[in-house]
């Protein structure tokens, strides 16, 4: 959720396992990724009989799909993406579970991170009813009006079950110093391949000289 560069971090595989802004600009939503014209959408209880004669295709998604009890499925289903929790890691101190409001806009500093610190970003995803696929996170940051930090990976592709997910992104380091302590603003969103919206947050953090008390 803080850094100062541009980057995007390439799929890790199936889950199955310059820009100045003005003040009233900060969550202008800045999509970049080209629309991808997809087929009609089909059920689980579909994905399973067609290819029904491909053992290997059947034996994969058998693999994908789980635990998830096909006879209690309806015919079409929207998928159902719930992110339960955020939580910030970082060594030698307690996580920061960050409770996720219903409106979706945290009032004051979420939260505040220590310069010059490791940290990973955690999240908890619930999936429900059918699959979803290409799961994907964007965050972008600003400090002042400027845009510092454009963040975007690819969480991958989930089948419904009872257990949530859990997604740790890559390790990033807080910048330090004077220029980089201070108030920040930034906007998380999580969408799929439909470009379907589960979760829009709208924010505020600090980096400070030492974690909050």
């Amino acid at each position: 959720m803080g850094g100062t560069d541009d980057k995007e971090t390439p799929p890790s595989g199936s889950a199955v396992h310059d820009d100045a802004a003005s003040e009233s600009s900060y969550y202008a939503t800045d999509e970049e990724d080209t629309q991808i014209q997809l087929g009609p959408k089909i059920s689980i209880r579909e994905h399973l009989e067609k290819d029904k004669d491909d053992e290997s295709l059947r034996r994969w998604k058998e693999q994908l799909l789980g635990s998830v009890d096909v006879a209690h499925v309806e015919e079409v289903q929207e998928p159902d993406v719930k992110i339960l929790s955020l939580s910030i890691v970082s060594p030698d101190r307690p996580d920061i579970v960050l409770e996720i409001p219903e409106s979706g806009n945290p009032k004051g500093p979420w939260f505040t991170l220590k310069e010059g610190s490791k940290y990973n970003l955690k999240f908890s995803i619930k999936v429900s009813n059918d699959i979803v696929c290409g799961l994907r996170y964007t965050n972008h940051v600003w400090k002042k009006g400027l845009k510092v930090d454009n963040s975007k990976e690819m969480l991958g592709t989930f089948s419904p079950q009872p257990e949530p997910y859990i997604h740790v992104m890559p390790e990033e380091v807080t910048p330090s110093g004077f220029l980089a302590r201070g108030n920040y603003s930034a906007k998380t969103k999580f969408f799929d391949d439909d470009n379907k919206s589960y979760l829009e947050l709208n924010y505020t953090f600090d980096i400070q000289k030492d974690w909050a008390k």
